[in-house]
């Protein structure tokens, strides 16, 4: 990694950061992606000094990631996705991630719009990012029309086949034609991108006049206390969040943050989400 570069921080624009973990191997747990397993490995985690976020620097390609290589490391091939799928959507919920965001998102959803929508409105959903479907299957169970935007074609297939929802092929930053939701959601999406802001900022365009948009991402404030194998700083997180820069993002997506929260999930997970909704 070039230690002098000059940085910036691309949430708030502040300049100066302190360094908080130095990686010279693999952290345990992290999946061995193909162009984080061999060779030299050396990255670190430095957080800004203005609004705590935290951003991973390093000089690996990862250019390969979402063109195959996350779905190859993570889940071998169509029968891994089925196999990993079935089991997530077979635990229950106390030990789920997925039900609780599902629940948290469906009684937001009930009274943000309360009597504000026309009676027995079809609720409808886009998933950015939707990986193999979980919460767009939970989501279709509680009601919703759900659309799903994945890059990888295989994903892409499950959910059509498997879950039976509206599945598009590609990167959400140039899919054209997507339409207008209810609801548009990133979950743990938005610290892949390089620019989380202009990604969030995109999906005003697909909101109808009312909805508001979902956003989980990983809480780096809290995963600290937990040390450098947390896996809130695997090599796939460009980015990790604080609190003040999840209302930073929002905000300069054009968005007004109607609730901010942190918990830790079931699996461990430590995670900041958020509904937001336009600003006017």
């Amino acid at each position: 990694m070039k230690k002098k570069e000059k940085l910036i921080c691309p949430i708030c624009g502040a300049a100066s950061f302190q360094t908080v973990f130095k990686y010279a191997e693999p952290p345990q747990g992290e999946i061995r992606f193909t162009c984080s397993s061999g060779g030299h490995y050396y990255r670190e985690i430095l957080r800004c000094a203005t609004c705590s976020h935290c951003v991973s620097k390093h000089d690996m390609d990862l250019s390969c990631l979402y063109g195959g290589d996350y779905v190859d490391s993570n889940y071998g091939d169509e029968k891994g996705i089925e196999r990993s799928f079935n089991r997530i959507i077979s635990l229950d919920a106390s030990r789920s991630d997925n039900a609780g965001r599902t629940r948290r998102i469906v009684d937001f959803a009930a009274s943000f719009f309360g009597t504000s929508l026309p009676h027995r409105t079809h609720l409808t959903l886009l998933d950015v990012g939707s990986g193999i479907g979980v919460f767009p299957y939970a989501m279709k169970k509680a009601g919703w029309d759900c659309t799903a935007v994945e890059t990888d074609e295989r994903a892409v297939s499950h959910a059509r086949q498997a879950i039976g929802v509206n599945a598009l092929h590609g990167e959400f930053m140039s899919v054209e034609g997507l339409g207008r939701y209810h609801l548009v959601t990133f979950n743990k999406v938005l610290e892949h991108v390089e620019d989380p802001i202009a990604m969030l900022g995109k999906s005003r365009a697909n909101l109808l006049r009312g909805g508001f948009v979902y956003v989980e991402v990983p809480d780096g404030e809290m995963a600290e206390k937990g040390g450098k194998q947390r896996e809130e700083f695997f090599i796939d997180h460009l980015h990790v969040f604080s609190f003040a820069s999840t209302v930073c993002l929002s905000k300069r997506a054009g968005f007004a943050p109607v609730i901010v929260e942190r918990l830790q999930e079931p699996s461990s997970k430590y995670t900041i989400r958020a509904f937001l909704i336009p600003q006017t």
